[in-house]
């Protein structure tokens, strides 16, 4: 029987289709098999803080996770594992500020995890302690490492996460003085703690002396800081540090000292 040019194109064209059609199974089948195959590991980097230090490590992030889902993720089918859930889980942890995981080709879960950088250990007045990062959310103390912050003391409220958010609020002023001072380079070099009075003023306690720097209410910041500064500059180079006992800032246009 004598094939004609049509019908021999279109046995080729229902050949080629047929041929794609398989192939596409065949990928199929493969990538199904692939889902059903156990993780092949779960590899943890966690970014460290300046000076190469951890608030949470590897084993940490392999136990939220675990908890959450009542096994480690290696025991799952790759196929079964959500990273935007996992990133969801680990963000919640008071540690971490950021989860990216991800799947691999060859089914190994890789998990990246950026830590909150504290910047004020907080000692409130009922004797509960933590730390705020710089959005302001609040942290536990890390069994691995001791963050070197300020450290701010005395008659302070405790946490309310909506601090912030308030048009008034001891807190919201005790964070902007921080963020004020680690933003000077002098600044955040000088001041260790901060302590609150009972009137809801600030002192500022320096890392060198025994002097205590009266600092009042967060108002006039910028010239309270300025007046202490020059003063720093001409008073202390002529007198030292050891001739001063407080260092009061609260009046305007002025710094009131007084000696030992």
């Amino acid at each position: 029987m004598q094939i004609t040019q049509q019908t021999y194109h279109s046995i080729k064209r229902i050949g080629f289709a047929a041929g794609v059609l398989l192939l596409a199974l065949l990928i199929t089948a493969a990538v199904e098999r692939k889902k059903e195959l156990p993780v092949g590991a779960t590899i943890v980097n966690v970014q460290p803080l300046e000076g190469n230090n951890w608030l949470i490590d590897s084993t940490d992030v392999i136990k939220i996770i675990e908890r959450s889902f009542g096994m480690p993720l290696n025991d799952q089918a790759a196929g079964l594992i959500d990273e935007d859930r996992v990133e969801r889980i680990l963000e919640e942890d008071p540690f971490v500020k950021n989860a990216e995981v991800t799947l691999t080709a060859n089914s190994l879960v890789k998990i990246n995890i950026e830590q909150r950088k504290p910047i004020l250990r907080v000692i409130d007045n009922l004797g509960a302690q933590y730390y705020l990062d710089g959005f302001g959310k609040r942290m536990p103390l890390s069994d691995h490492f001791t963050a070197r912050t300020l450290v701010a003391t005395g008659d302070i409220m405790p946490h309310t996460p909506d601090f912030l958010e308030r048009r008034s609020h001891e807190m919201k002023a005790l964070f902007a003085l921080t963020n004020f001072i680690i933003a000077d380079p002098f600044w955040k070099a000088m001041f260790e703690q901060i302590y609150v009075n009972k009137r809801g003023e600030f002192v500022l306690i320096p890392k060198i002396g025994d002097q205590t720097i009266i600092f009042g209410k967060y108002e006039d910041v910028e010239n309270k800081f300025y007046r202490l500064k020059t003063f720093y500059k001409k008073a202390m180079g002529q007198e030292g540090w050891k001739k001063f006992h407080s260092i009061d800032l609260r009046f305007k246009g002025q710094v009131v000292c007084e000696k030992n």
